[in-house]
């Protein structure tokens, strides 16, 4: 059955990545992306930030902190009406405020047309549809700087507020070890294929039934041939709770599309001292 289903899975991966724009044999970069999908994507997010600019924030955006970020991170007035100045700004330990007429745009992944949430247990990814949480800290890890930048929001009376920053160095981050072997396994083939469950479980889409789901094994051997384009260099996550994650041996990673319904969703778990992907979910 596993000569049969990779056949199938061939053209699975080729719809479901592909058609996607985020298909690639080789890891690497954003530059990995196929160009043109790229440029559509990023012109059908530069289009949806034009609508949100020119539409007012609908209260219910506030009972969910997604929606909540998507008005903000697309809207300049909503920023201006939702940042709590003076806003206190951590510089590497160094302290001061940001006030009004200080604060620049900030985009935050809107530009990139896509973000990564990781979780260290399988249940808190129903945190983002959580009604109940009121703290949140959005970061951005820049790998090739070692550095992380940490926006966060608070509910008070209802309503998400930005109420502080804080920069800080990438060895700092409660979680500094697996997104530095998370950037190695993006950019480094060999490392990649090396650090593969024996054999990876794979679920996508049916090309037979668009309702439904297929499910088989990859072995490291034959990943090259299906390894999926993953994102590097500057990653943004979300973090939903007040305290860092408990400490796991296991991760699962979302990517999420902003305006093409993409999501693919990577299961790693650490053996021996040693992160290894070991589910992949298109």
């Amino acid at each position: 059955m596993r000569f049969k289903f990779l056949t199938v899975l061939w053209v699975t991966l080729l719809s479901a990545f592909f058609l996607a724009g985020c298909f690639d044999r080789t890891p690497g970069g954003a530059e990995s992306f196929n160009n043109d999908l790229f440029v559509s994507d990023t012109m059908a997010v530069d289009s949806i930030t034009e609508t949100v600019e020119e539409t007012p924030m609908p209260v219910a955006a506030d009972e969910l902190f997604d929606d909540f970020f998507f008005n903000f991170a697309a809207s300049r007035k909503v920023q201006h009406e939702r940042v709590k100045f003076p806003l206190p700004v951590d510089n590497y330990g160094k302290l001061s405020e940001m006030h009004q007429q200080e604060w620049r745009r900030e985009r935050f992944f809107m530009p990139l047309g896509y973000y990564t949430l990781v979780f260290n247990d399988y249940k808190q990814t129903a945190l983002v549809k959580d009604t109940t949480v009121n703290d949140v800290t959005v970061e951005r890890l820049a790998m090739s700087k070692g550095s992380v930048t940490r926006w966060h929001f608070a509910r008070v009376g209802g309503l998400w507020y930005m109420d502080s920053i804080r920069r800080m160095s990438l060895k700092q981050h409660d979680d500094a070890s697996f997104f530095r072997f998370y950037q190695r396994f993006a950019t480094d083939s060999v490392f990649q294929q090396e650090s593969l469950y024996d054999p990876v479980i794979f679920t996508g889409p049916d090309p037979d039934d668009d309702f439904s789901t297929m499910t088989g094994e990859l072995m490291p051997e034959q990943w090259p041939m299906f390894a999926p384009w993953l994102p590097s260099g500057t990653l943004y996550n979300i973090i939903y709770s007040a305290a860092p994650y408990p400490k796991t041996n296991f991760r699962v990673m979302l990517l999420r599309g902003i305006s093409n319904g993409m999501q693919m969703e990577m299961q790693f778990v650490k053996r021996q001292g040693r992160w290894k992907l070991k589910k992949i979910n298109t």
